[in-house]
């Protein structure tokens, strides 16, 4: 039994559960986690103490270690961009992941780390409290001063830089800057760890990246520093962020098993590869590479080369969010066949195929049309495993995990299919379908979609009842091998954002918890 310590970016399901999830359709392997008290709460920060004792202690019966960064360094990822902490910890924060390596010298230790965003949109949900006032402000000025200085700005622009200057107060700049350096410093810091061999490997991904401003400039010095130090091959940056446990779970697994499973990727659009979707720096045919690579994969040229097909949900030419998908733009289907497409699904998987469906039609939620006509075709139920939640790149590496999970190993078809419909419930029909509808319910109450106040259970109660709606479409013709299916829900941050689900699902001659 290969045994692998996992750290989480945050308490949330996405970042301490679907990593669990994952692994667990694997008889051959476990996953060690610390308890979630000492993981923190939204802005309040992890134990990070305690936290390092659980790695020191539990990673002496380990093979590999998978740890966030943040949750280490800052006590998760929230604290990551409020903190004041001093000069001095950088190195501390060094010195012990240097002597974690030298107690356990043939630990596999797998990185990730971001790179501190910078969000277009003026709010405090998940920034210090004067974002909520000059968020906006604070992004645009340093649009600006980094257009400016790449490739210059027009008359006009030079004129909003001049205005936004003067409109945010000095002391904010200073207190965000001072943290970005802070946080900076820090990333290069680790870059040394890879180059001396105490990191194995180094995943930088990318949450609400945009061409230029903070955190096009860091990204940049980083690149930088990675290309000097020659570390190409053992860091890796892409959009992303929520999914990375994931990614480096599939790593490690791969490398502990010595495989690296083969992937054929194809789009339900002509022009997907090239369509830069909401909320990420680049074309999805790149962030399809360096996934791939930071999974522990390869991109193979033919179906009858691969040990699972990927197939990938596009936009037509432009991508919307998913709550307005019943209005949405002509080119989902003048520029795309989704026919063809599950046709195409459909097809594999009648051959016997493992088909890995990554729905990143749309942002914030699975695609409805999507999900029907597998339903439809009699494959749904089929697949490998689907995910349809938040941004492009958090399903694809969260689906690509899956798959690569499954490579080499004796798997659990039951937990394989509970996972299957975990993602259908949470990224189709909640965030696609549910979270809307909450939402729009609130138009008579005092709540909001970032405060529940004192009604979570209340709200749950509705959100539970519109799931089970969802689900009863599909025990027509899809899950027929599913005796009983329960759930519930609960809301981690008291936000209508994401959600956790407490899930059991009974099969014939058997049953599987999650």
């Amino acid at each position: 039994m290969k045994r692998i310590l996992y750290v989480p970016l945050d308490e949330r399901p996405c970042n301490y559960k679907f990593p669990q999830m994952a692994l667990d359709v694997r008889k051959d392997m476990e996953m060690v986690v610390p308890e979630p008290a000492l993981l923190g709460k939204k802005k309040q920060p992890g134990d990070i103490d305690g936290l390092w004792e659980f790695v020191n202690r539990e990673s002496l019966g380990c093979d590999a270690a998978v740890l966030s960064a943040e949750m280490l360094f800052y006590g998760g990822l929230l604290p990551s961009r409020l903190h004041h902490l001093p000069e001095s910890w950088k190195a501390e924060c060094i010195d012990r992941v240097r002597s974690l390596k030298r107690r356990r010298p043939q630990l596999k230790l797998y990185l990730f780390q971001l790179i501190m965003r910078t969000p277009r949109y003026s709010s405090s949900e998940e920034e210090p409290d004067y974002y909520g006032e000059y968020g906006e402000r604070i992004f645009r000025r340093s649009y600006l001063m980094d257009k400016g200085e790449r490739s210059g700005l027009d008359r006009e622009e030079a004129g909003e830089l001049c205005r936004i200057e003067k409109e945010i107060p000095e002391p904010f700049i200073e207190d965000y800057e001072q943290r970005r350096a802070f946080n900076l410093h820090l990333n290069r810091l680790v870059l040394e760890l890879v180059e001396e061999g105490t990191i194995d490997f180094l995943c930088i991904p990318q949450d609400d990246s945009c061409e230029y401003g903070y955190t096009a400039r860091d990204q940049k010095v980083i690149t930088g520093e990675i290309r000097q130090r020659r570390l190409q091959r053992k860091v890796l940056m892409y959009p992303g962020a929520d999914e990375a446990g994931c990614t480096l779970t599939a790593r490690a697994a791969a490398e502990l098993m010595g495989m690296k499973p083969g992937i054929f990727a194809f789009y339900a659009s002509t022009m997907a590869p090239g369509l830069i979707p909401l909320y990420e720096d680049r074309c999805m045919a790149e962030s399809l590479k360096a996934h791939v690579m930071a999974a522990g994969g390869r991109l193979v040229g033919s179906p009858d080369e691969a040990d699972f097909i990927l197939a990938i949900n596009s936009p037509g030419r432009v991508m919307e969010e998913s709550a307005v998908q019943n209005e949405a733009d002509i080119t989902y289907t003048s520029f795309r066949s989704l026919p063809w497409f599950t046709a195409q699904i459909a097809e594999y998987i009648r051959q016997g195929k493992q088909v890995l469906a990554a729905d990143c039609a749309y942002a914030n939620g699975g695609d409805l049309e999507f999900l029907e006509l597998l339903h439809m075709d009699g494959v749904l139920d089929r697949l490998a495993a689907y995910a349809g939640w938040n941004t492009h790149c958090n399903t694809l590496g969260t689906v690509l995990a899956q798959g690569i999970l499954m490579a080499g190993g004796e798997i659990s078809q039951t937990a394989l299919q509970a996972n299957l419909i975990y993602h259908i419930l949470d990224g189709g029909f909640y965030q696609a379908v549910v979270r809307r509808k909450m939402a729009d319910s609130f138009w008579d109450s005092d709540l909001s979609y970032f405060d529940l106040k004192d009604k979570q259970n209340e709200v749950v109660k509705r959100e539970e009842e519109w799931l089970r709606e969802c689900w009863n479409g599909l025990t027509d013709c899809s899950f027929r091998n599913v005796s009983e299916v329960n759930f519930q829900v609960s809301h981690p941050w008291n936000r209508m954002f994401e959600i956790g689900i407490e899930l059991t699902v009974k099969f014939e001659g058997g049953g599987n918890n999650i």
